[in-house]
Order: C-alpha cells, then sequence, then structure tokens
C-alpha cells in the first residue's frame, strides 16, 4: 500500500513551516471548491554527487502562472521568489541518496466567487528513488477528459485529476498502474498524470493539446530531444486502435519520467523500443548532468 511521506519541513506563508503546520482554513475556497492550481518540479543529483538541479523550473513557473491566469487567481510571488523558496525547502530536506519531487501551489485562502481573491504559495517535497521506471502495463479508462469548454486540460489544477482518480482506481482491478483517458470524440487525450508518446514507421506522434492533453514541458522535452536526434516528431489526434499497433509506446511527464509501455489492455507491445529508449537515455543522461542537452535546463540549488 502506498504510504504518503510526511516530510519535516514545508514552504507556506511565505516561510519553512513543520509538516504539522501546513493547514487551510475549512471555509477557504481551496477547500470548499478545490480552487487551486500547481505544479509538478523535480530535482536530480548529478551522477558524480556535485550539484542537484531543478528541471525546467522557469517553464514550471510560467505554465502556473498561465493556469492561474485561467481561473483568476493571483500570484503572490514572482519569478526569484518561486526559485528561492524552492532552493529553501529543497535544501532543508534533500539526502544525496534521493532525487526530489516538489510540489508547488496555489492555494485560494481567500475570496469568494473570484471576488477579493488572496491565494498563498505552498510547497512541500518528497524524496524519489534515483532509479530509471520500470516498463508497465496499462489499459484504456471508461472515463473521460473533459472538454476545453467545461473544465480545460491546459489548466494544471485539482479538480482536473478527479478523473483521473477515477480511472486509476477502475485499472487497479487488473494491475494498471497508469490508464489512458480518451477525449469526447473517443480519441486519445493523455495518460492520468503524463503524456502519451507513440512510435510508427519510426515517427515518434503524441497528441496535441486540443484533443485534452496538457501543455506537457517533458513532452516539449522529449520534442527538442527528438528534433536533435534526426527522429521525425509530429503532434497529432491518435485513434485509441492505434495503441494496439504501435510500434513503441511510453509515458511523459514530471513525475512518471519516460515510461516505457509493454501491453495496453490485452495487446502485446513489441519487446524493444529502440527510438524511445534512445530518447529516454539522452533525457536522464542531461538531467544528471553526464550529456547535458539545450532542452534540459536546470536550476541548480
Amino acid at each position: 500500500m502506498l504510504q504518503l511521506q510526511k516530510p519535516k519541513w514545508i514552504y507556506m506563508g511565505g516561510r519553512l513551516r513543520p509538516w504539522e503546520e501546513g493547514v487551510l482554513h475549512i471555509s477557504c475556497e481551496a477547500v470548499t471548491r478545490g480552487l487551486n492550481v500547481y505544479e509538478g518540479l523535480k530535482g536530480y543529483w548529478s551522477d558524480d554527487n556535485s550539484q542537484f538541479g531543478l528541471v525546467a523550473l522557469p517553464r514550471h513557473f510560467a505554465r502556473l502562472l498561465r493556469s492561474a491566469k485561467l481561473l483568476h487567481i493571483p500570484c503572490p510571488v514572482n519569478y526569484p521568489q518561486f526559485e528561492s523558496a524552492c532552493h529553501e525547502l529543497v535544501k532543508s530536506l534533500y539526502t544525496t541518496e534521493k532525487d526530489m519531487w516538489i510540489r508547488a501551489t496555489l492555494y485560494v485562502i481567500e475570496g469568494h466567487w473570484g471576488e477579493n481573491t488572496v491565494a498563498d504559495l505552498v510547497l512541500t517535497a518528497y524524496h524519489q528513488p534515483r532509479t530509471r521506471p520500470e516498463p508497465i502495463n496499462i489499459g484504456v479508462s471508461t472515463w473521460q477528459r473533459s472538454s476545453d469548454v467545461s473544465l480545460p486540460p491546459r489548466i494544471k489544477t485539482s479538480p482536473n485529476y478527479e478523473v483521473a482518480r477515477l480511472a486509476r482506481i477502475e485499472g487497479r482491478k487488473n494491475g494498471y498502474p497508469d490508464m489512458i483517458l480518451l477525449n469526447q470524440w473517443g480519441r486519445v487525450a493523455e495518460a492520468t498524470g503524463a503524456g502519451l508518446l507513440m512510435v510508427r514507421n519510426g515517427q515518434v506522434i503524441t497528441t496535441p493539446p486540443s484533443e485534452g492533453r496538457l501543455e506537457s514541458i517533458t513532452v516539449e522535452i522529449v520534442s527538442q530531444i527528438c528534433r536533435s536526434r534526426g527522429i521525425d516528431y509530429i503532434e497529432r489526434p491518435i485513434d485509441r486502435t492505434e495503441l494496439y499497433i504501435a510500434d513503441e509506446l511510453c509515458l511523459a511527464g514530471t513525475l512518471a519520467e519516460l515510461v516505457a509501455i509493454k501491453r495496453v489492455d490485452e495487446y502485446e507491445l513489441p519487446h524493444d523500443s529502440p527510438i524511445l529508449s534512445g530518447v529516454q537515455d539522452c533525457f536522464f543522461e542531461a538531467v544528471r548532468g553526464v550529456h547535458p542537452h539545450p532542452a534540459v535546463d536546470l536550476s541548480i540549488v
């Protein structure tokens, strides 16, 4: 059973606080309406443990601001303050045995129905193993991604992941750690917490945000890696049946990283993944400073 980590420190109200002080009032909109936007940030140790770097921090902050703008949530910090807060929390918790994942959330703590809205930046950070993810089996969920005119998928907000929770509960009975969500047209949107990369005929293909995919920073990094390696990279709609006849599949996301897929529902995929395994190698060598890549910018703590 998954056990929630309880780190010693969080960042809230403009400073580090003990974990137990990370509370919100029961009447605030973050609680009553789930009103928040957030980012997941991944930090890696270099292979020689000489430095710890947070990946694509400016791009994550920019996406946080875009999500906040669409939900009319004011951001109480600028980028230098955001970076400083992330560094401060990481330094209080990191250990060379583990990488780290940070959840940076703007919680609405004051206001009512969009009037007099006040938000607070809350950072929590968790240790992650320094190993590459193992290949997984996944299924296609009966639950659907919401549309741009109901709950826009490009807004990274907790309510957008309620359907992901339902899909994971659905998949658990078959031993699937993740599930694919379709959109209202019956085409692939993304997985519950990551984008999807598909290889067919030597091309790396993913769905565009207009199909219900988050504007993924990891997918953006993959696109740049592919182009630097001379691999055709395409964004286009993906039909459900294409998943079953794909040459290669993997998930791509900040927390998921790059995860190879062995099977979708009852359909086994080829055992070899020469294209995506090469992209995966390039990604991990870049985040660990072995072979830097311009697509992977690191904020050194």
